[in-house]
């Protein structure tokens, strides 16, 4: 199997999850690139990342989430999708910000701008566009129920039936990636 993993917002392709990820599946093919922060560069980035190498699944995280929804035609989860960051978000605020995980360019900080918000807000209202039958029925929610920094399951659940709680946070760790998201991975995988 091929999945490709989104992170979420500061972090990076190196991140615990993904580190955990190729561990409970050794394997499988598990690649996490670094997303651009302005989603002017990240959105073409992914999508033209999943087009070449043709995933099984996308799998993102928070911000990565947001990002998983909009690559259609391909089987994803979306696990506490930050769909809202421009106007939801306590983190995307401008200024300078350090990565969580260090970056394959080497990169530690990076900076936000008004311009990168705005980016943010354009997307954000063009993301629900052009969704088919077909990716309402291949794209699942994973929302965790003491998630205390994304509530964007009704939202989710407006365009795709499959918005599905689960007994967590935020941030995932082994016991939900074993009992949650992988289960569902082979499930999804499987068909």
């Amino acid at each position: 199997m091929k999945l490709i993993y989104f992170h979420g917002f500061g972090s990076s392709g190196a991140s615990g999850t993904v580190e955990t990820l190729r561990r409970l599946l050794p394997d499988d093919q598990i690649i996490a690139p670094d997303i651009p922060i302005d989603p002017v560069e990240a959105l073409p980035y992914l999508r033209q990342l999943c087009a070449n190498e043709q995933p099984d699944i996308v799998v993102g995280t928070s911000m990565g989430g947001m990002y998983a929804q909009q690559m259609r035609g391909f089987v994803r989860i979306c696990i506490n999708p930050a769909v809202n960051m421009s106007t939801m978000s306590t983190v995307l605020r401008t200024g300078e910000h350090k990565f969580f995980n260090g970056r394959k360019d080497g990169q530690k900080t990076f900076r936000i701008t008004r311009d990168i918000i705005q980016h943010h807000n354009q997307m954000e209202r063009q993301q629900w566009k052009d969704i088919t039958d077909w990716d309402r029925e291949h794209c699942y929610g994973l929302f965790g129920i003491n998630d205390p920094l994304v509530h964007t399951y009704d939202l989710f659940h407006k365009h795709y039936p499959h918005a599905i709680r689960f007994e967590g946070e935020h941030r995932l760790n082994e016991k939900v990636l074993r009992k949650v998201v992988l289960p569902l991975i082979q499930e999804l995988t499987a068909k």
